[in-house]
Order: C-alpha cells, then sequence, then structure tokens
C-alpha cells in the first residue's frame, strides 16, 4: 500500500457489524509475495487459517480499497510470523499492502478474554470524569502500533475540540462499563492550556496495544522493542 508519511488513523471500516483488529502489514518478505505481520492477536495460528478472510484499512487511493484479502499461508520466519495471501504472488504485490491493517467481524456481544480490555464499541460514549466531574466524552479510539488514544469530545469556555487521552494506566486508572464512564488522572495542559507554556508538549508515557483485534488495553510499560516494521 503506497501511503505517505506518518500513520494511518486506526479506525474499522464501516459496516454493520463489530470490527476487530487482528495485525498489520509490516513488510514484503522475499519475492513470492509473502508479508511480515505485526500482530494484534493471542491466537494467531487460529486467526490466520487458510481461508480466513479480512477487511482491509488502506487509504481510499490504494488498488486494494473495498477489497477484502483472503490468506492462502501462513508460517514463521525466524521468529517472525510470515503470511501469503490470494492474489497477491510477487514482492510487487506485497509492497502494496505494505501498513495495511487487517480487521475481522466479531461478535459485538462477545467480551475480550484478558483483564483490563476493552473492544471500542464498548468505550465509545463512556462519560470521562476528572476529579469527579465529567470532562467530556469517548468519542472514537485510535490505535496507533505505538499505543492506543481515547478521543475525548470536550465542551469548555474555548469551544468544542478533541483531547487525545493516551490509554494506558497511569492515565485512564478506571474504566466502569457498566456506571458508563471512564476516570481519567491527566497530567496539567493536557485538557487545558497552561499559562506562558502553550508551544511546549506535554510528554506522556507510550504503551502497546496488546489485544486480539481492536481490543484497546490499558498496558504501560517502560521499554519498547516493537517488531519489524517499515
Amino acid at each position: 500500500m503506497a501511503e505517505g508519511s506518518g500513520p494511518m488513523k486506526a479506525e474499522p471500516p464501516k459496516g454493520a457489524k463489530t470490527q476487530l483488529r487482528v495485525g498489520r502489514l509490516v513488510k514484503a518478505h522475499g519475492l513470492k509475495g509473502a508479508l511480515k505481520l505485526e500482530l494484534y492477536t493471542d491466537d494467531p495460528e487460529g486467526r490466520f487459517t487458510p481461508g480466513a478472510t479480512f477487511t482491509l484499512q488502506v487509504p481510499e487511493s490504494s488498488p486494494w480499497h473495498g477489497k477484502p484479502l483472503t490468506v492462502r499461508e501462513f508460517r514463521w520466519m525466524n521468529t517472525h510470523p510470515v503470511a501469503f495471501f490470494e492474489g497477491v504472488d510477487d514482492r510487487t504485490g506485497a509492497e502494496s499492502l505494505v501498513k495495511a491493517i487487517l480487521w475481522i467481524d466479531a461478535d459485538a456481544a462477545a467480551e475480550p478474554a484478558e483483564d483490563d480490555a476493552w473492544y471500542d464499541h464498548q468505550l465509545v460514549g463512556l462519560d470521562v470524569e476528572r476529579e469527579g466531574s465529567v470532562v467530556g466524552r469517548v468519542v472514537r479510539v485510535d490505535h496507533f502500533p505505538a499505543q492506543d488514544l481515547l478521543i475525548v469530545r470536550v465542551h469548555d469556555a474555548a469551544g468544542e475540540r478533541e483531547v487525545m487521552v493516551p490509554f494506558v494506566a497511569a492515565l485512564v486508572p478506571e474504566v466502569d462499563i457498566a456506571a458508563g464512564r471512564v476516570r481519567v488522572t491527566p497530567p496539567e495542559g493536557l485538557f487545558e492550556d497552561l499559562a506562558g507554556d502553550e508551544d511546549e508538549p506535554v510528554e506522556v508515557e507510550t504503551a502497546e496495544t496488546a489485544d486480539d483485534t481492536g481490543v484497546a488495553a490499558t498496558e504501560a510499560r517502560e521499554s519498547s522493542d516493537g517488531p519489524d516494521t517499515v
């Protein structure tokens, strides 16, 4: 997939069913159409069985936009997950899919298997509370290789705007689906401008997405050794 610099905002393709992401195609491997995978699932052999079909998240300009992608073969090569797909027979075809995100349909009622992990549809619409007061509402979850972000729509004296909150335990210590809220403890300046510090960015720790296809997880990490990406 040809794309400009910068990460692609990870939103599931539009459709009637809940979409869960299982991986990202990060690099062409060899000359026969293989692609290295960045996995977002704890069951790669189960998700990438021959015949498994994915919905692709690619730019509208991509020749793969709107087309499904079906697994032909999955294997491990030097500890790296590698997949072959139907209709991708050479390196040129594989390179046209680099950075594509793979999504599958899933039961919207299914619960994530691990603690402190939620599907996107469970988080969207929750009130965001800070020190006992509602400061906004979650409108979407953006997934990136380094971390997940809660996108919070805020209404205040400055008007309506969106605030990006890294979905890590240090900043989002509590998610209460039943109560319809998440509690945040953001650093000063994340939700409001600091006098005299408008040009200084707020630094926060990053976290790795640790989910099975579109599950946002609050997993703070001290270091990051990510997979081989391009």
